[in-house]
């Protein structure tokens, strides 16, 4: 376990020391030989040429002339399936141990990310977003070991705990200025009225941001994805919207009603076409709420090894969230409704999102595995489904030319895996090797690292894990 002196500012080398093992650091060159590719480009796996990366970019695939002298060779083997690093565009890092309010775990979770393949990560709303930035650039310095972390900066609102519902449009500028300049490069909207996020909208492009949102059927003061589509929203979470949800009623009462095959479910989808919207389903999320059913949320790791002793004492099932029925008919209604858009045309439009904050049940990290586990079990191909979690994730935000396949020219994130899992999606959680930036990681030393440090070490740190927004 981490010593509690290193954890208010976990650096590499207090990671290391702790696990007992570390990254090969990015060395002039490393060479990753054997084993199978699939690079996203495709939607095939062929043998892997050999992988050359060098100050963490890929620079070449297979027989080349460059000199790799000194390099660090790790061969794979035959059964071994190079993939592009997963991207999760809602990626939690909020915890709720004792009911008071989430607030951001940053000690276990960077690792747990990295370890389960997740090399970038977005936090689509943040309760701390001091905190949260703070990590950010401590991840980039090379200071800490983590998934590159497109953090998003507080909710923009009524979702944030204190929000002014005085806001202005001109303040929302204002504001999304004060951000932009802290290095914040994509935005989160909930619970947010019309005026307010055309405003965000409007500003975040000015920056070269993006913004997604969590929104409603336009009931009260809420706003329907169709009409934030229309305002130039780049991605939508959760609800594709359109007539689908009337404003008659909030988006959670008449989701359940609307089926594929109705013509405002072919409108919508056309709409998101036209606009090239991306879509964040967050499937699993709603069978996290529901009833949780084996097939996604059994034979898992035990969340518990990577919790403190102390927490491990005071945490008891009494403490998890109970299931919501009704979010349990949303998670079968999602599988129907994102084949549909699937096969509608729109795959190229559906991203990998979690949306998974902790009760102590489960942790997020894992939850990039649910979802494509969800993809599959809705009847998406397995090979689609690792591109809406590469190649459409990397587009959606603006990264394409640098992420989301294993090319020549890209950044050098990816990871390796034992097993096929274009045969059995399920091969993707064997997670034997992690790249990002080109540093490259043994996946489980990630999780030794992790083992035993999320959460306080006593009842007096305890504190630290309830709302304290400004910090």
């Amino acid at each position: 376990m981490i010593p509690a002196r290193c954890r208010p500012v976990v650096a590499l080398l207090c990671i290391l020391l702790a696990a007992g093992v570390g990254a090969v650091q990015a060395q002039s060159m490393t060479v990753l030989r054997g084993g199978r590719l699939f690079d996203a480009a495709d939607t095939t796996l062929t043998e892997n040429p050999g992988l050359v990366v060098r100050a963490g970019k890929i620079v070449a695939r297979g027989a080349t002339e460059l000199d790799t002298t000194g390099a660090r060779i790790v061969r794979l083997d035959a059964d071994h399936v190079v993939l592009p690093g997963l991207i999760d565009l809602h990626a939690h890092y909020a915890v709720d141990f004792f009911g008071a309010g989430r607030v951001e775990e940053t000690e276990g979770y960077p690792l747990l990310y990295l370890a389960n393949g997740a090399t970038t990560t977005f936090t689509a709303g943040e309760m701390q977003p001091e905190k949260m930035r703070r990590v950010r650039r401590a991840i980039e310095r090379g200071d800490r070991v983590g998934p590159r972390m497109l953090t998003s900066g507080p909710y923009f609102g009524k979702a944030r705990p204190g929000w002014d519902p005085t806001r202005t449009p001109a303040s929302i500028r204002r504001e999304v200025d004060q951000w932009a300049a802290r290095g914040v490069e994509h935005f989160k909207a909930k619970r947010m009225r019309a005026e307010l996020l055309r405003a965000l909208i409007d500003q975040a492009h000015r920056h070269g941001a993006t913004v997604t949102g969590h929104l409603g059927s336009g009931s009260g003061q809420s706003v329907n994805p169709r009409t934030a589509i229309d305002m130039g929203i780049d991605r939508i979470e959760h609800f594709l919207g359109g007539a689908q949800l009337p404003d008659t009623a909030g988006a959670y009462d008449s989701l359940p009603t609307a089926t594929p095959d109705e013509p405002a479910f072919d409108r919508i989808t056309q709409h998101f076409r036209e606009h090239d919207v991306y879509f964040d389903a967050t499937i699993s999320a709603y069978g996290y709420y529901g009833t949780r059913d084996a097939e996604l949320y059994a034979d898992w790791p035990d969340a518990q090894q990577y919790f403190t002793p102390y927490l491990r004492s005071v945490l008891t099932e009494d403490d998890y969230q109970d299931p919501i029925s009704r979010f349990q008919r949303i998670f079968e209604l999602k599988l129907d409704r994102i084949q549909a858009f699937y096969e509608a045309g729109a795959g190229s439009l559906i991203t990998l999102g979690t949306d998974h904050p902790s009760w102590g049940e489960y942790l997020a990290p894992f939850g990039v595995h649910r979802e494509l586990q969800a993809f599959v079990r809705a009847g998406i191909p397995e090979a689609a489904a690792l591109r809406m979690a590469t190649v459409n994730g990397a587009r959606a935000v603006g990264m394409g030319d640098r992420l989301g396949t294993v090319e020549v020219g890209k950044w050098a994130d990816l990871f390796v895996v034992r097993g096929n899992p274009l045969d059995d999606i399920r091969n993707a959680r064997t997670v034997e090797w992690v790249m990002v930036r080109g540093d490259l990681h043994r996946a489980a030393a990630l999780r030794e690292a992790a083992r035993g440090v999320v959460g306080p070490e006593g009842a007096e740190e305890a504190e630290a894990f309830r709302p304290d927004r400004g910090r």
